[in-house]
């Protein structure tokens, strides 16, 4: 009889065994794939406001150009060829925007401030009105990058050291 007890014992302490190894397995699974996961939105995140604020730099110097020489009554061809760039710079600032608003909502509205601060260069009247315009729209993309810094940097601490599951936490305040 103790045999029979000896191997039930065993059997039991070899469930067991394998039950613990088991969950422990799961469970450095599951967070090696929530880094996986962060990782992977921390590095789309990045391309994405890297990508909406190199269009904004690039639709910002040819709306310069192209507002400088129609304020400066410059030659018509010239006018017209940066109306042409300023239109191909324009679209180009479309796909990263959107992309921004999907991956990281809550820089939506400093995205949003940017890109009109932007494309606004385009209604002035006199040069220093331009150049005003210019300053602002350099100063709401600075604040767009300020803010990505902290809310992309938040994606990888939320993850990493708190366990929770990646966008628990809300970004940073705007």
């Amino acid at each position: 009889m103790s045999s029979l007890w000896g191997s039930v014992i065993t059997v039991l302490g070899t469930l067991a065994g394998a039950l613990l190894v088991g969950g422990l397995q799961a469970r450095t699974a599951h967070a090696a794939r929530r880094e996986t996961h962060a990782v992977t939105r921390h590095s789309e995140a990045l391309a994405a406001v890297t990508a909406l604020v190199a269009a904004l730099v690039d639709h910002r110097r040819t709306m310069w150009v192209r507002e400088d020489l129609r304020l400066s009554d410059a030659d018509p061809d010239q006018v017209g060829q940066a109306r042409a760039a300023s239109h191909e710079t324009r679209s180009a600032v479309t796909a990263p925007w959107v992309t921004v608003l999907i991956l990281l909502p809550d820089l939506a509205t400093l995205a949003r401030r940017a890109t009109i601060a932007t494309y606004a260069l385009r209604h002035a009247t006199t040069p220093s009105a331009l150049a005003a315009l210019r300053e602002t729209a350099i100063t709401t993309t600075d604040r767009l990058i300020n803010a990505a810094v902290r809310t992309i940097a938040n994606i990888t601490t939320t993850s990493s050291i708190t366990g929770s599951s990646v966008g628990d936490r809300p970004g940073e305040p705007r």
